[in-house]
């Protein structure tokens, strides 16, 4: 979760329950804390259940209200009331801007100054036109270039390097890291639901994190999470203009090279290897020690010490038997 947002007060479940045009339930006067992911959610917070793919980990759950379908009701357990609806995400999106009204638009940071009027003048490196935002916090023997914006809401570690022209918002980077030029971090996620004639957008309340010893190439894009945040982690690099959506969980020393696109809520392993315009579908596990060929469009899940390639991406000895000429 963002603790950079403000959250509103608990909500009454009645007030809730309006919102997401349910009626006709019998409650009591109840409150709802917090909206929190299924796995981390607790008692007095609502959540959400919209696929059979999280059915282990919904029996498990610790929330109290879940957003739902009559399909997958059946997975919650019993200290966890469902509320049924048509569209779960766009009911899950509903309440999320309830606690966290301002998670959904991403005007720039009018409140940043020059860092030559601030403390980080004084240990910090930069060129010319760098701009900080307030909450912010860096660490000892790093350098920004020209023309950056450290937005409000970042922590950056020690012995960083942040290139020309880079814009950071709502992250948590750790030491000994390089933000190569043009990147972007910490933007909202592509998270709409289509509405005509105007589309319903999604809050994006996740942070981006990158760990210790990590290296984000030129031209990179990387989203914050949704509910839950975006993770890059220890000792992972990746190439230029490789974009990475919301909620993606990238492993330990895992290589990414050029143009390649993880779609939001995918989970990656460490030790990957991902070779150039690779495609990674939506919520897929990708387990450790994995070589995914260049070009290859993966919409499976794919074990741990697997080497595939092509599209659908499939064992390297697989699709080369295929392809014989």
């Amino acid at each position: 979760m963002n603790p950079f947002f403000k959250k509103n007060p608990p909500f009454l479940l009645s007030k809730v329950i309006s919102k997401i045009g349910l009626k006709n339930i019998n409650i009591s006067k109840k409150y709802i804390n917090d909206i929190k992911e299924i796995n981390i959610a607790k008692k007095n917070e609502i959540t959400f259940l919209h696929s059979s793919k999280y059915s282990d980990i919904a029996a498990k759950t610790n929330a109290s209200f879940c957003i739902t379908n009559l399909k997958l009701e059946k997975f919650l357990p019993k200290t966890c009331l469902p509320l049924i609806v048509k569209n779960v995400l766009l009911s899950t999106a509903k309440v999320t801007e309830m606690f966290y009204p301002n998670a959904i638009n991403d005007e720039f940071d009018y409140s940043v100054s020059n860092i030559s009027k601030t403390l980080f003048k004084k240990k910090t490196k930069y060129g010319e036109n760098v701009l900080i935002g307030k909450n912010v916090s860096i660490g000892k023997n790093c350098s920004i270039g020209h023309n950056s914006i450290i937005e409000k809401n970042v922590l950056i570690g020690n012995n960083c390097t942040i290139g020309s022209n880079v814009i950071i918002r709502n992250s948590l980077i750790g030491n000994n890291v390089s933000v190569l030029d043009s990147s972007i971090i910490g933007k909202k996620g592509f998270g709409f639901f289509p509405n005509k004639p105007q589309n319903i957008r999604y809050p994006h309340i996740g942070l981006v994190i990158i760990k210790d010893n990590s290296e984000i190439g030129s031209g990179c894009t990387i989203d914050r999470g949704s509910l839950s945040n975006t993770e890059i982690g220890k000792n992972t690099f990746l190439d230029n203009q490789v974009h990475i959506a919301h909620n993606v969980k990238i492993g330990d020393n895992c290589m990414i090279a050029g143009q390649v696109g993880f779609a939001g809520s995918a989970i990656i392993g460490n030790n990957v290897m991902i070779g150039g315009q690779a495609g990674i579908s939506g919520h897929l596990k990708i387990g450790n020690n994995v070589q995914i060929a260049g070009g290859s469009g993966v919409i499976n899940d794919i074990s741990d010490n697997s080497k595939v390639m092509g599209y659908p991406a499939k064992s390297v000895k697989v699709f080369l038997k295929e392809n014989r000429q």
